[in-house]
């Protein structure tokens, strides 16, 4: 399904209670950039269409891609095309990097990391959200999915510390959002009583998530990472 199309159509807060992890990404950036000194320079690595970039608007936005990943995505907004693997940076150019649901899109996500590191000035701050549970998209151009435990070792291996980990919802927010992801599967007549079937336990289920404390099914994780000296 295509959640901007629906994040269009829904209200704001029903768009954050159905579409959480959308909803949790976006206040993260919003924190992450809030906490930046103003003029200091951010690289939005793997950044698409810009998407994140007015939430930078103190600070110097550099957002690179290879501007594969979406046919139908306008790349033209970039300040840079290049392979996050080998970053057309110099070393410690940056105060600060993103990395926002790209890393399954990279075939060498170690590499990938160890260059965004490379990038980074000592102590610079590195926001990083992957999926854990999430459907194919941008196929080809999908490769991975990642545990908590194996974002942790990436990072790490990568010339991070003070790595924090953290969960975007557990199974209750995750089986709400594979009962959405059922109603693509259905077309014409057959919509209307799929939606009747679906959206109700949708709607509810999220109310139960904290039932799983240990949020070992979850939608992915928002993590932040400082490099190291």
């Amino acid at each position: 399904m295509r959640y901007q199309r629906i994040e269009r159509l829904l209200p704001r807060f029903l768009r954050r209670h159905l579409l959480y992890f959308e909803a949790r990404i976006e206040d993260a950036v919003q924190e992450f950039a809030a906490a930046l000194a103003p003029g200091a320079r951010v690289l939005d690595a793997g950044a698409g269409e810009g998407r994140y970039s007015a939430q930078f608007g103190k600070q110097r936005y550099v957002g690179v891609d290879l501007g594969v990943g979406d046919a139908e995505w306008n790349y033209r907004g970039l300040d840079a095309v290049g392979d996050l693997a080998a970053l057309p940076f110099c070393d410690a150019s940056f105060d600060a990097a993103i990395n926002i649901v790209t890393l399954e899109h990279v075939p060498d996500p170690a590499r990938a990391l160890s260059e965004i590191g490379r990038t980074l000035k000592p102590h610079g701050r590195l926001l990083l959200i992957v999926p854990q549970d999430w459907e194919v998209h941008q196929a080809p151009h999908d490769y991975f999915r990642y545990t908590r435990y194996g974002v942790r070792s990436l990072l790490e291996r990568a010339g991070f510390g003070e790595v924090r980990v953290l969960a975007a919802g557990g199974f209750f927010r995750l089986l709400s959002r594979r009962l959405l992801n059922g109603l693509q599967f259905f077309r014409g007549v057959w919509m209307i009583p799929a939606a009747l079937l679906l959206a109700p336990p949708a709607l509810v289920l999220p109310a139960l998530d904290s039932l799983d404390r240990d949020r070992n099914f979850t939608l992915g994780y928002i993590c932040t990472a400082t490099k190291r000296s």
